[in-house]
């Protein structure tokens, strides 16, 4: 057992996890920044610091009476509003999501400070303390969650046709309104309520048992301790503040305005430029159609900055093995094809003829399918096998985990039975102390400052009965499919609390795809038609994930509060007000999108433009994909993909291993090296290295910062790619009211330099 309260080192990174595939699974494992990028040492001569009790706070900082303020829940709303507009965007636009902690802490910081100079005005003005800037985090990430499903299950329930009754016919997203707030609601506030005894646990009883340290929320708290760190520590929150604001405003002008010269100020297609200088030739056209050429995307430049440069240059090696070498290969031996994207009889036809689309995902099962379409199951498969094996290899703590739950049930039951003057052998016995209780985390809070527990156990019984109700009524699902929905949310949360705790790497895009396989299997003998097989598997698929990853970012924050001292019953009323944003906000977002974008839900979009579309949409791929393949015979997995696909899944599985058992010691220091099969995987999932390249430059440009001002990256460097990231994810909403205005760039601005004059 490590004994925490010696001194030490805290590595974590500063901006909250990367999240992907909309499973909030960060493929990026063991990467430099997400280990290295804050240090908090302690001199020979400082006070130790344990990191599982309360941070020791500046005494100069005021007493906190009622953090739980209106204008911190406002202000924290308001901009986790922000985020999930964003992870809205970039989620269908790439498959990521991220998290709103620290882009809230930071951002709420500079907001309530600047507040708190009004002196005694109510409401607005009055002391502001780290406390209070916890409150704001925990409002904001509950408002920026529940954007995972709006990415993932239901637009491909849209691209299956499975949300109304007729599956030949599109389905208008502003139909289903009234069901689509329904299912949010009941993940929003299935997680929240389940996620309250999950603090207690994680975060209290087992924490330093388990040894889990929770980087991000960690490094979370320490910068807001940091920021709160008297005179030095404003300064320093003020120039992140300031680089955040100006990262966040230049990438949502550059968005907006690129949407009127995409092909100058978005998306470089130097294949297109070279096709067009040199008289219309094939070759650069050809390597065009695969996709290759560099956007200006100012988020993915930022996720780059954040994950560094192991798994930005795995991702870029991915996407140039995918759409470099073996997609063209496929092509050439007609294992696979491409869907021309001019007929003879188009206009332009003579100077595009060689310009291909390889990502059709149409008439699967019907004819040869496209790249994409192919290369889909080994990303998916890689993605699955590495987050299992990283879940699996930590075995022991998984079930130390089991072991310590056991426990504290029955210490919990033998409790409730002493109250009442009875007495049970059997719970007294399993349910006594550990035996090294005296390392066990205490927890500060006064009796009074905790969770009621008719809170969240009344909250969590008529939250199972609404979906029970909701989904047998809505979706024609029997209320034990349901209840079997509801007990795999709380299981993927406990696991992926656990893990992510341990490694900082959450393993939901493992989950998502694993509670699909369940109900694949749960339907598979009660002959349900295929279309109602597919509704029941994202619908159950949707529900299972969608409420793990509100528990599991949630738990985050109740880490973040417990090691500023921060009350949880006010914390857990941050989140709930915050989660109520999030139920009516990511569905009314939702349709925004698919109301200015057809080919979000429109399944007959794919055939008639060969596959352009302003999102890449590949989680929604994996989604539908999985479930056409455990629910319909007519859609095959090539048998030469699923080979692929096998052989690449136990690779990753075997480096998961050398690098757990083999690589330690002496040899740790090569773990750096290997690839990273999760970044890998995602470029094969993704349609176009586009992003990849985006994200190399970032990585690139990180190190240099690192290397060379060290000093100036510590101040600004996460607060810079938190703001690129909110801020070009904001832009692209203001894209999509402006195109349903009408007044956006395919109107007023010029689509020069793009392929068929199009971008």
């Amino acid at each position: 057992m490590v004994d925490y309260s010696e001194k030490q080192e805290v590595h974590a990174t500063a901006a909250g996890n990367v999240n992907a595939f909309a499973d909030s699974t960060p493929p990026f494992e063991n990467t430099h920044n997400m280990k290295d990028e804050i240090k908090v040492a302690v001199d020979e001569e400082e006070e130790e610091l344990d990191l599982y009790k309360p941070l020791v706070m500046d005494p100069g900082i005021p007493h906190e009476p009622n953090p739980l303020t209106i204008r911190a829940v406002v202000t924290g709303c308001v901009l986790g509003a922000l985020v999930n507009a964003s992870n809205l965007y970039l989620g269908l636009k790439t498959g990521f999501t991220f998290s709103a902690s620290m882009f809230g802490a930071i951002f709420g910081y500079g907001i309530i400070r600047m507040m708190s100079k009004a002196g005694k005005i109510p409401i607005i003005g009055g002391t502001f303390g780290p406390q209070e800037n916890s409150i704001v985090q925990a409002a904001a990430t509950g408002a920026g969650g529940i954007a995972g499903i709006f990415v993932a299950g239901i637009p491909a329930m849209y691209q299956l046709g499975v949300m109304g009754p007729d599956p030949d016919v599109p389905r208008n997203p502003k139909e289903d309104i009234g069901s689509i707030f329904t299912i949010t609601i009941v993940c929003s506030f299935l997680g929240l309520f389940f996620v309250t005894p999950l603090r207690k646990f994680f975060v209290i009883q087992v924490a330093r048992e388990l040894k889990l340290m929770f980087p991000t929320p960690t490094a979370t708290a320490l910068t807001i301790k940091a920021m709160h760190a008297g005179a030095a520590g404003g300064r320093e929150a003020m120039q992140r503040l300031k680089g955040l604001g100006i990262a966040f405003g230049g990438a949502f002008v550059h968005r907006v305005v690129s949407y009127y010269a995409v092909g100058i100020l978005y998306d470089w297609h130097v294949f297109t430029w070279i096709h067009i200088w040199s008289g219309y030739t094939s070759w650069a056209l050809n390597i065009e159609s695969w996709g290759w050429y560099f956007e200006w995307t100012p988020a993915f430049i930022g996720s780059g900055i954040l994950i560094g440069l192991n798994p930005a240059i795995s991702m870029f090696v991915g996407s140039l093995l995918a759409w470099g070498l073996i997609g063209p290969l496929l092509v050439h031996y007609g294992e696979c094809i491409g869907i021309q994207a001019l007929s003879p009889e188009d206009e332009g036809y003579d100077k595009w003829s060689s310009y291909y689309s390889f990502t059709s995902l149409s008439k699967l099962g019907q004819r040869t399918p496209s790249p994409r379409y192919w290369l889909l199951w080994p990303g998916v498969m890689v993605m699955v096998c590495c987050s299992m094996a990283e879940l699996l290899i930590q075995y022991k703590v998984i079930g130390i985990g089991f072991k310590a739950l056991y426990r504290q049930s029955c210490q919990g039951i033998n409790n409730m039975l002493v109250k009442r003057g009875k007495h049970n052998a059997f719970f007294a016995k399993h349910g006594a102390p550990h035996e090294r209780a005296k390392e066990l985390v205490e927890d500060s809070a006064r009796e009074e400052d905790q969770v009621k527990n008719w809170w969240w156990t009344l909250g969590l019984l008529v939250t199972v009965l609404m979906a029970m109700l909701i989904f047998h009524f809505q979706w024609q699902m029997h209320p034990g499919l349901t209840v079997l929905a509801c007990v795999l949310a709380f299981l993927f949360a406990f696991l992926a609390i656990q893990i992510g705790a341990v490694t900082d790497n959450t393993p939901l895009t493992a989950a998502s795809k694993a509670s699909q396989l369940v109900f694949g299997a749960a339907t598979t003998g009660a002959h349900y038609e295929i279309h109602h097989a597919q509704r029941l598997n994202l619908v159950a698929g949707g529900l299972a994930s969608g409420g793990a990853d509100v528990a599991t970012s949630l738990t985050g924050d109740f880490r973040t509060g417990f090691l500023l001292g921060t009350p949880p019953a006010k914390q857990w009323l941050a989140q709930a007000f915050g989660t109520f944003v999030s139920i009516w906000l990511a569905p009314g977002l939702f349709v925004l999108f698919t109301s200015a974008y057809d080919c979000i839900w429109d399944f007959n979009w794919d055939e008639k433009t060969q596959g352009k579309c302003a999102f890449a949409l590949p989680s929604v791929s994996a989604w539908a994909a999985v479930a056409q393949a455990v629910t319909d015979p007519r859609v095959k997995i090539p048998l030469t993909s699923g080979i692929f696909a096998i052989v690449m899944g136990v690779v990753s599985i075997i480096q998961v291993i050398i690098r757990h058992y083999y690589l330690v010691g002496p040899r740790e220091k090569y773990r750096e090296w290997l690839p990273n099969w999760g970044a890998i995987a995602l470029s094969w999932v993704i349609p176009a290295p586009v992003f990849a390249n985006a994200a190399l430059l970032g990585a690139i440009v990180a190190a240099f910062w690192r290397k060379y001002n060290m000093r100036t990256w510590d101040i600004y460097g996460y607060a810079v790619a938190a703001g690129l990231i909110a801020g070009e994810g904001l832009g692209g909403v203001v894209g999509a009211i402006l195109t349903l205005a009408g007044v956006d760039g395919s109107v007023y601005g010029t689509q020069v330099a793009c392929p068929l004059d199009e971008c």
